[in-house]
This record gives structure tokens, sequence and C-alpha cells, in this order.
């Protein structure tokens, strides 16, 4: 197993031993759900509040390294070092919003959206780097019928979506600088943007490929 991987399992059960320990002195009731002031609106029981994204985790990893050996379009031992990268940014993204929460109900109060804003960017720029050099698969990465259907359309689209998504994550990065709508926007239109881009562009690049070959004909 990669040590990321291992890295990442070692995480969630440190998630679990603290909530064990934390789990007699929460509250019983315990915000789970902050709305775009950064304000807690949504409440659960400790149960859900301390079990729930550990759980999530560690269910997800299980799936994360199965999809790799399922899929018919790639090497899975070379898949499977993008899978582990993005399991280990996930679990640390999943572990920091699971500490803002945990201190939330400890009695800190702060600006949830602001605090969560660098991980965000972190994480985009995670995914930035790791989509920039995946091979073609069925799972990860930009998959367009364009993308899926020609190996030159895949990796100059991945490339492209690499940096955009990179530049995705400073923006985000900078919404710890803003609060509200500003720092929401900020974290969810430039990579929205940039998805829909990529789906655009892979079409454009398909149908220049596909205008280039008719000529050579």
């Amino acid at each position: 197993m990669r040590k990321a991987v291992i890295i990442s399992i070692i995480l969630i059960v440190f998630q679990f031993i603290a909530a064990f320990i934390l789990y007699p002195s929460m509250p019983d009731r315990i915000a789970i759900h902050w709305n775009v002031h950064g304000e807690a609106d949504g409440y659960g029981s400790k149960l859900v509040g301390l079990f729930l994204i550990p759980l999530i985790e560690a269910f997800l990893i299980p799936v994360f390294l199965i999809l790799p050996r399922i899929d018919p379009k790639a090497d899975p031992d070379k898949l499977m070092g993008a899978y582990s990268w993005f399991i280990l940014i996930f679990t640390f993204y999943m572990m920091y919003v699971y500490g803002l929460s945990i201190a939330w109900n400890l009695g800190y109060k702060y600006d949830f959206l602001r605090l969560l804003a660098p991980m965000l960017g972190i994480l985009f720029i995670g995914i930035g780097e790791i989509i920039g050099k995946v091979e073609m698969n069925w799972f990860m990465g930009i998959r367009t019928p364009w993308t899926l259907s020609s190996q030159e359309v895949w990796e100059d689209t991945h490339r492209l979506g690499g940096r955009l998504f990179k530049i995705s994550g400073v923006l985000a990065f900078l919404g710890i600088f803003f609060s509200g709508w500003i720092a929401l926007l900020l974290a969810i239109l430039p990579v929205m943007a940039s998805s829909f881009y990529m789906i655009l562009y892979s079409y454009m690049y398909f149908r220049k490929i596909k205008k280039r070959e008719s000529l050579l004909e």
C-alpha cells in the first residue's frame, strides 16, 4: 500500500480516537452546518457531529482504491499513484473541516467560511496538480466524450485544466481575507468556470483534430 494511503488511514484513525475522547464533554446538540456568513444554522446529535466525517472518509477510501482496479481504460498501477495522492488531499481537507467543527462546538467562535477558504484553495491546487498529469481513465479527471475519444485531447485538456484548477485554488485561498458572499464566490465561481471551459475546450480541440485529419486524407 502506498505511503499516501497509509498516512490517510492514520489520520482517519486519529479522528475516530478524538471523537471517542471528546464524546463525553461535547454538548448534546452540535453545529454541523454553517451559512454563507460563517454562522451555524444546522444542528445534529453529537453522535452525528463527531463520527459522520470520519465515517465518510473511512467509507470512501476503499472505493477510491477499488476504482483503479476496475477501470478498463488505464493501467491500475499507474493510476493508483494519482488516486493515492487524491485520497491524502481529500483526507486532509475533511480532517480540517472536522477540526473546525470540533473547535466551534468546544466554544471557539469564528467565521467558518473564511477559515475554510485556505483549505479549499489547497484542495483545488492539489487536484490541479493531479489532473494535470493523470492518464486517460473512466473515473478521474475531465471526462467528456471528446477527451475519452482522443489521447491528444485528453492530455492537452488536462494540462490546461490542471493550470486552471491551480489558479482557482489561489483565488479560493484569497477568501480568507473576505467574508460572506465574496469568500463563497471566490471559492465556487473560478472552479465552476474552469470546469465549464474545459468541457467546451475539449469539444473545440477534438473538432480541430478531426478537421486536421480530414485535410490530410
